[in-house]
């Protein structure tokens, strides 16, 4: 295959996650991430803690010999914590070709937003919504639509990569 062919066949992989986000809950609010960040989603595993971690960083797993740092989500929107249950599970998503889990209260289903769907968040604080790249219009529902490039900062990337 040559060059040109592969580039090709990235931009048509591309085009097809186009507009496709993965939601998942966080008690009653649903969220959605780009597909094409998502790696899998697997159900919850025993996890390691790691000392001198933020709160919002649980440990890692261990995922077909590959160390995977988790984040549960919940206590990164400063949500109270909520036990694991059957229905939490784990979506691995890459942000800067880093793995992370992203612990969630359930996933939900792959759904197309176009771009006409999705409205910019509302800034309410100095902070504004960090996280919330867009607010996707379902229906009569929001998706809460995450950028995660910013679930991390530039430092808690490096530290994660040298575990």
């Amino acid at each position: 295959m040559s060059e040109n062919e592969a580039v090709d066949s990235e931009d048509q992989v591309e085009d097809t996650q186009k507009g496709k986000f993965l939601t998942f809950c966080l008690g009653n609010e649903f969220y959605g991430i780009e597909i094409k960040y998502v790696t899998e989603i697997i159900g919850l595993q025993p996890i390691t803690e790691i000392p001198e971690m933020p709160e919002y960083i649980k440990g890692i797993i261990n995922l077909r010999g590959k160390i995977i740092p988790l984040m549960d989500v919940r206590l990164r929107f400063r949500k109270p914590f909520r036990e694991y249950n059957d229905r939490t599970c784990i979506v691995v998503i890459d942000i800067r070709e880093i793995p992370i889990g992203l612990i969630v209260d359930s996933v939900s289903e792959v759904i197309s937003i176009s771009d006409e769907e999705i409205v910019s968040p509302p800034s309410l604080n100095k902070e504004g919504n960090k996280y919330i790249r867009g607010i996707g219009k379902v229906g009569n529902d929001v998706k809460l639509l995450l950028d995660s490039g910013k679930l991390l900062t530039d430092l808690e990337i490096e530290n994660l990569e040298n575990i």
